[in-house]
């Protein structure tokens, strides 16, 4: 049957946590009637993670495993779980939850209400976060998001929030022009968002830190950065522009 929603799920070694939010996920579809694949993206990992979900897959149609050639990273486990996934809408969420499920259906409606991409935003309602980040996260992220602004103009008030939805006709056209594979991914498809002139939404969601998190506020950050500064000179090199023309070229 046609898929109305993909759920795509990056998850390097999280056998220890995943089988519990494939449970959380599939229930909830379930429960609304969705007709939903759930898509998990194994990045490499060297636990129990790929035969985890390979059992649940048997056992749950819904669930499907796309394999990574090795670890690459968050951004590239997003790209492909994008790529092969089947949905009109396509929604990447993080393995723990931090942002439940129940809360996807706020991203539908905003992209059935016109949006090309839905993102959810921790900050636009602070007082959906039913468990805060330490104060020096919240500072290092606020001084992640001001640089986003000044070098490359992107002005949301959270672009790192791992729930966002796309419409299956942005994810066509963002995804094959993506070129960073880390945690700075995030901001590389706001940005191309723009140059591909795609309406995007920001909505508050509830969301709750996870004291597991791999993100290290200063190793990370400064790779963050470095990322921030790469997409900028691919930008400078014109290959996002043309990437833009190639795509209006194919849908005119």
């Amino acid at each position: 049957m046609p898929v109305s929603y993909s759920i795509i799920i990056p998850a390097f070694n999280e056998g220890r946590r995943l089988g519990s939010t494939l449970e959380q996920v599939t229930a909830f579809i379930l429960q609304q009637h969705w007709r939903a694949e759930l898509i998990v993206v194994n990045d490499g990992s060297t636990d129990n993670t790929a035969e985890l979900v390979r059992q649940y897959s048997q056992r749950n149609p819904l669930i499907r495993l796309v394999e990574n050639p090795g670890n690459r990273g968050k951004g590239f486990s997003v790209r492909n779980g994008m790529l092969n996934a089947h949905g009109d809408v396509l929604l990447f969420t993080d393995a723990d939850l931090s942002s439940p499920i129940a809360e996807a259906p706020k991203l539908f409606d905003a992209i059935e209400a016109g949006a090309d991409i839905a993102i959810g935003s921790r900050w636009l309602d602070p007082s959906l976060q039913t468990h805060r980040q330490s104060v020096l996260r919240q500072a290092l992220g606020r001084g992640y998001n001001l640089l986003m602004r000044a070098i490359l103009g992107l002005n949301f008030k959270d672009t790192q929030c791992g729930f966002k939805a796309f419409s299956r006709n942005a994810a066509k056209l963002i995804f094959p022009a993506q070129h960073i594979e880390h945690w700075g991914f995030d901001s590389e498809l706001l940005f191309l968002a723009r140059r591909f002139e795609l309406k995007v939404k920001e909505v508050p969601v509830r969301w709750g830190h996870d004291a597991g998190t791999r993100i290290h506020p200063f190793r990370d950050g400064v790779q963050m950065f470095v990322e921030m500064l790469t997409i900028r000179w691919i930008d400078l090199r014109g290959e996002y522009r043309v990437a833009a023309r190639q795509a209006a070229k194919l849908s005119s």
